[in-house]
């Protein structure tokens, strides 16, 4: 809980946060494009999401592996599940407590919400649609350690771990591509939802989590260079996200079977910037960053259905909901939800997972690996 924070994370964190919000927003508050552009990239907040979540469990497991300490699955399994479902369960719970108000036009079986397992057959307008990333992430921490450990058990080399990390990037690549050629475009709900078609946005983070912990050579020229990583990883996200909101690109088979995948990979450009000290990524501290990185899990979990509720009484009441005042009242309110949730569960649930499952300090205050002898 007191562990030295990353101002760079924390802002790209603050910012996949924002743009979930403001995407929600205009999606069940304004029914308009209340945000412009910023409005029409919201949906990329998960992306970028994703692949913070690869890097940061990925380095979890492989600083633990690069200092020769044994893996744990226990452990891991234990912290990771300590952390996510208590505040996803209360949530869960009001989604089912509540169902006039929150409920869409169909909810998937209770035992799929459990096990994290309601994104396959996912539809938009479902009940609590937005989980599906949830859902992607808890079988990403599921497969990850256990992959790791049958490499380590192998004495697998460590080529080999980079080629089923390549393959898999292209194995959704593949995916999306066929999906495409048989009617269904990237952002079809059987794609968009899929863990086949989503999976691989995770894999760019884990591979700078390889990078610092296996290749520390060429990591640290790379943390030489973070102006360039920033400038770079800036014009590779706008190009992207450019073409895939384009009508005129987005109907094109490589920009399906590619997109989600080239904007994972710009945003661990962007990552790599924040990790690096020469960067004003890393350097910038924004204020109220921090925190809202802090909140983002309860806020992402609490905010739609907050926004659902309020949504409905703007409009009965005919206030208007693209006036500057009211959007912020009314996001303000979907943080303050995801705060109250992560004071009141997930902070005590932390607490625990600190004093029951402690986790051996690896790093310097510079964020590099201190080497220990086994």
């Amino acid at each position: 809980m007191t562990q030295k924070r990353i101002n760079g994370l924390d802002t790209l964190r603050a910012i996949a946060i924002l743009l979930v919000l403001m995407s929600h927003y205009c999606g069940f508050v304004s029914k308009h494009q209340t945000f412009g552009f910023a409005g029409d990239i919201g949906w990329a907040g998960v992306d970028l999401f994703f692949v913070l979540s690869g890097y940061l469990i990925g380095n979890q497991l492989m600083s633990g592996i690069a200092n020769g300490e044994p893996l744990s699955l226990k452990n891991f399994f234990a912290r990771r599940l300590l952390r996510t479902l208590p505040n996803y369960y209360v949530v869960l719970a009001a989604y089912f407590i509540f169902p006039a108000a929150l409920s869409g036009r169909s909810t998937s079986p209770l035992w799929q919400f459990l096990t994290f397992t309601q994104n396959i057959g996912l539809e938009y307008g479902q009940t609590f649609t937005h989980s599906w990333s949830l859902c992607i992430e808890e079988q990403f921490y599921l497969i990850l350690p256990i992959v790791s450990l049958l490499l380590l058990r192998l004495k697998s080399p460590l080529w080999l771990a980079w080629g089923l990390l390549i393959a898999a990037i292209g194995g959704g690549m593949l995916f999306r591509g066929m999906a495409f050629l048989d009617g269904h475009p990237a952002f079809d709900a059987q794609v968009y939802y899929s863990s086949f078609g989503r999976f691989d946005e995770l894999l760019p983070g884990v591979a700078i989590a390889m990078l610092k912990n296996f290749h520390t050579g060429l990591y640290d020229r790379l943390m030489r260079h973070g102006q360039a990583l920033l400038v770079t990883g800036l014009l590779a996200t706008c190009g992207v996200l450019y073409c895939i909101n384009s009508d005129d690109y987005n109907k094109l088979l490589i920009v399906n079977s590619l997109g989600f995948s080239l904007i994972a990979i710009s945003f661990a450009i962007l990552t790599l910037a924040a990790l690096s000290p020469n960067s004003y990524l890393h350097r910038l501290r924004l204020p109220g960053a921090a925190q809202l990185a802090l909140w983002s899990y309860a806020v992402y979990l609490v905010h739609k259905p907050v926004f659902m509720l309020i949504g409905a009484e703007l409009a009965k009441r005919h206030i208007n909901a693209n006036a500057p005042l009211t959007i912020v009242l009314v996001t303000a309110a979907g943080i303050f939800g995801g705060w109250l949730l992560y004071r009141l569960v997930e902070t005590p649930f932390m607490q625990l997972r600190a004093r029951w499952f402690p986790v051996k300090a690896r790093q310097t205050q510079t964020g590099q690996l201190v080497q220990r002898p086994v």
